[in-house]
């Protein structure tokens, strides 16, 4: 990978990077000044032997010089700190902003610590190339070249020996940094896989307890945490190396220059004040040379970051599941709008591993009505709610929303319209109020108390220590599974939307509060179309209707006594559950 990518991203904060550059270069400006009035000061002082208050007028000369290029300095670190800050927000944000448009779905196939650490950690480490590499590329390449036109004024030989020596330093410079890149990408992928397991790890704690699991998991950190010092070892041996190889480049050429001068200045071919003037201007030549060098780890380590996470923005969203594609004005759902009717008709849907996951799904959920879909693991059920929350598209077919392809609807209204309460809901580490509020930002108490006496979850949450203030813990720590989906439950009844989309609501909850539950969902279920995902089959008494899904196909649909009569699959199904039960 190339530094063009970063490049593009670098003109979202192009006025600070050109103050920063421009920074850089007017310190080669003053630096001229100051050589030559410490030269000339030098000179007539102590072989001149002129009197002090002749020469306060360059005294003073070189103070403002020296007091201007510090402000400059001050300058230029600030407007590059601001150029960092604003691009890996920028860049931040849009990494977020993909995800979110990625969806769930890819999430899935992801590791989330890897995910974490691209994040916070690979964004971070684009930080010393914004703030210290990109600024030094354009002082790296002016300043050098203006110190040595004005040598060449003043002394031709030594801008010579300048001009064949100095370039030397980016050459030896791109040749280590080449050694320096494959070393930074394996620290940087080690990091990534250290993150991604220890997330794991503290996810699994119960289970590695459990099972007694503990040493095993230590040792794995252990060897993970040394081949990653390993590898950070040998980026730094390689950048001490570079830094060796470049001081001595930088040394040797001003010594060279330093000879000549010499020479000629006890020749008299060269007088005392240029002679100084050349000898001061000489290392700094090298120097925004040696600076370059000395932080180009940081442009390795910048890349071997920005490689995952541009894989991840140049990573393909289709455009009718973005939040922003747009529909036609009769086709786009409004808030006053009923329950919609939904029909999926020859939906099939393929994953990326190539399993097919629905082939030829066909079926109706009436406008109003209540659906149950049930099925054996593996048939096609998650498929269908991913679809109908426009987390993935279907590869052929098609689904109708009142008749029109939900394809074309904007993908965040369609959402508004859904209450979904999955089989795993999960709460975020806040709140209880917050979490409910994820479904209506502006719902006041009473409207969050009511949900959650519909959910009968109020009194376990009066209960907390500070009731509807209490923070819930990372994924509701502080609660029973059943609690949880209570909890989520509610959030769902709290948005008052037109479709519903329940992963089995009652899975985690007890037989007499799973009878009250039934009867709320009873009542609410009125002017909604509801489609329950059915893994206990006790909870398909509330359905008009049932739809059968096996090996990604419709395989029965009717009403539930007519199907139970019938000796058919879902019979089976029913005899297969009573015979577990």
């Amino acid at each position: 990978m190339t530094d063009r990518p970063l490049f593009r991203h670098a003109r979202t904060g192009l006025p600070a990077l050109a103050l920063t550059a421009g920074s850089g270069v007017l310190v080669g400006v003053v630096t001229l000044l100051q050589a030559w009035y410490l030269s000339r000061v030098i000179a007539r002082v102590f072989l001149g032997r002129q009197p002090l208050d002749v020469v306060s007028g360059d005294l003073v000369a070189l103070l403002i010089a020296t007091l201007l290029r510090a402000g400059i300095v001050l300058v230029g670190e600030v407007a590059a700190g601001h150029l960092a800050a604003r691009v890996k927000a920028h860049l931040r944000g849009a990494l977020f902003d993909h995800l979110l448009a990625l969806g769930p779905i890819h999430a899935r196939g992801e590791r989330t610590g890897e995910l974490t650490a691209v994040a916070v950690e690979g964004v971070e480490a684009l930080d010393a190339y914004f703030s210290q590499y990109l600024p030094q590329v354009a002082s790296a390449v002016v300043v050098p070249l203006l110190l040595v036109l004005v040598v060449f004024g003043a002394d031709p030989l030594s801008a010579v020996v300048l001009a064949i020596s100095a370039p030397l330093i980016p050459i030896f410079m791109v040749l280590i940094g080449k050694a320096a890149d494959a070393l930074t990408r394996r620290q940087y992928d080690l990091l990534g896989r250290l993150s991604g397991h220890f997330l794991e790890v503290l996810q699994g704690l119960a289970t590695i307890k459990i099972f007694g699991r503990s040493q095993d998991q230590i040792e794995l950190i252990r060897l993970s945490s040394e081949r990653y010092r390993s590898a950070t070892m040998s980026v730094l041996g390689v950048a001490f190396i570079s830094a060796l190889a470049l001081e001595m480049l930088a040394t040797i050429g001003t010594a060279l220059v330093a000879v000549g001068v010499g020479l000629r200045l006890l020749s008299g071919r060269l007088d005392f004040q240029t002679a100084l003037f050349v000898l001061l201007l000489a290392p700094e030549v090298y120097q925004p040379l040696r600076l370059l060098g000395g932080r180009f780890h940081a442009r390795a380590a910048a890349i071997s970051a920005s490689t995952r996470i541009f894989d991840i923005l140049d990573t393909s969203v289709r455009e009718s599941a973005r939040d922003g594609a747009m529909a036609p004005e009769d086709a786009r759902p409004t808030a006053g709008a009923g329950p919609p009717g939904i029909t999926f008709r020859d939906v099939h849907y393929t994953y990326d591993d190539s399993s097919d996951a629905l082939r030829g799904a066909s079926f109706e959920i009436p406008a109003g009505s209540t659906v149950a879909l049930v099925g054996p693991s593996g048939a096609g059920k998650t498929t269908v709610v991913d679809l109908l929350l426009r987390f993935i598209e279907p590869v052929q077919g098609e689904v109708l929303i009142n008749g029109v392809p939900l394809h074309r609807l904007p993908a965040s209204a369609w959402r508004e319209r859904i209450g979904w309460v999955p089989q795993h809901p999960y709460l975020f580490h806040d709140s209880v109020a917050a979490n409910l509020r994820m479904a209506r930002p502006d719902a006041t108490m009473e409207e969050l108390m009511r949900a959650a006496r519909w959910a009968h979850v109020h009194d376990v949450i009066c209960a907390l220590p500070q009731g509807y203030d209490t923070v819930l813990g990372e994924r509701g720590a502080r609660l029973s599974a059943g609690q949880a989906q209570r909890i989520a439950l509610a959030r769902a009844f709290l948005k008052e939307a037109p479709v519903f989309i329940l992963d089995e609501p009652t899975s985690n909850v007890d037989p007499e509060l799973e009878s009250i539950l039934m009867d709320t969902i009873e009542r609410l279920r009125r002017e909604r179309t509801i489609l329950i995902v059915a893994h206990r089959l006790a909870t398909v008494s509330l359905a008009d209707r049932v739809v059968v899904l096996a090996g990604g196909r419709v395989v029965e649909s009717g009403d539930p006594a007519t199907l139970r009569a019938h000796d058919g699959a879902y019979h089976r199904l029913l005899t297969a559950h009573q015979g577990t039960g």
